[in-house]
């Protein structure tokens, strides 16, 4: 399957469990890899037969920049599901959330969550 890759998008939000999260937010990155059949827009060197990047970016900026969920697992999943809702054309997605500044002790460059979800 063909994929397009949209990689460390950037966003302020304010997910996780501890209230400073909640409160101060912090940034996340986002990863995508959208699948589907890109042979008819290379073809017909036609935008309607893909996926708009923009369009892309904007629902991904909508969940992550929105509700505050505990877990970047939910945030991963909810942005599954309204990317496979809103592109009839994407057969399957691979959502990588990363957070480079979680407040936990350690050293590392980040956590992230990755999921892949297909329609049925």
């Amino acid at each position: 399957m063909d994929k397009i890759h949209v990689t460390q998008m950037e966003f302020y939000g304010y997910h996780g469990l501890f209230p400073e999260e909640n409160k101060l937010g912090q940034r996340f990155y986002v990863d995508l890899e959208l699948e589907l059949d890109l042979k008819p827009a290379s073809v017909n060197d036609d935008m309607n037969e893909s996926i708009d990047y923009g369009e892309i970016y904007q629902v991904t900026r909508t969940i992550v920049e929105g509700e505050a969920k505990n877990l970047v697992e939910t945030v991963a999943e909810r942005l599954a599901e309204q990317l496979l809702g809103t592109f009839g054309k994407l057969s399957a997605c691979k959502v990588k959330v990363i957070k480079p500044d979680p407040p936990i002790p350690g050293h590392y460059d980040a956590v992230a969550v990755e999921i892949y979800r297909s329609r049925t």
